[in-house]
């Protein structure tokens, strides 16, 4: 199929589509309490739903919110991952305005700096669960 072929066959796709929205970003791990405190104090966001095996907070400025539920077998994700090891299924990048005080602070709310850092304006770091995550200047 050529491109124009392939740009009709989107458009028609979107044509007939439901409406999509986006509404959380799941993250799995052995204790849903500790990635809800985590973030919570993190990103400063407020808590809608602390269950015990789901939990959901929500950006008060509105977009996208974080979820955490239970996973009794999770294994971390190894960070860079090689060919048989655990990887990555997600991670969050997040934008800050002042880098070193951002990972001061991740690190102060529960986070570790990865020991691997591929990037000089990009800051790795580990969640609680082992969950990489990124910490950027735009």
């Amino acid at each position: 199929m050529g491109l124009a072929g392939g740009a009709a066959a989107v458009q028609s796709v979107q044509m007939s589509a439901p409406r999509l929205k986006l509404s959380l970003v799941n993250l799995g791990g052995p204790d849903v309490g500790v990635l809800l405190r985590f973030y919570q104090q993190l990103l400063g966001w407020e808590v809608e739903t602390d269950e015990d095996d789901w939990a959901v907070l929500r950006d008060p400025a509105g977009g996208v919110g974080l979820a955490f539920q239970t996973e009794v077998h999770h294994r971390p994700p190894t960070w860079p991952a090689g060919p048989t090891d655990q990887q990555q299924q997600i991670h969050l990048e997040i934008e800050v305005d002042d880098l070193p005080a951002a990972s001061e602070h991740a690190v102060a709310c529960g986070a570790t700096v990865a020991a691997f850092q591929p990037q000089d304006d990009v800051l790795v770091h580990l969640d609680p669960a082992g969950h990489p995550f990124c910490l950027y200047v735009d």
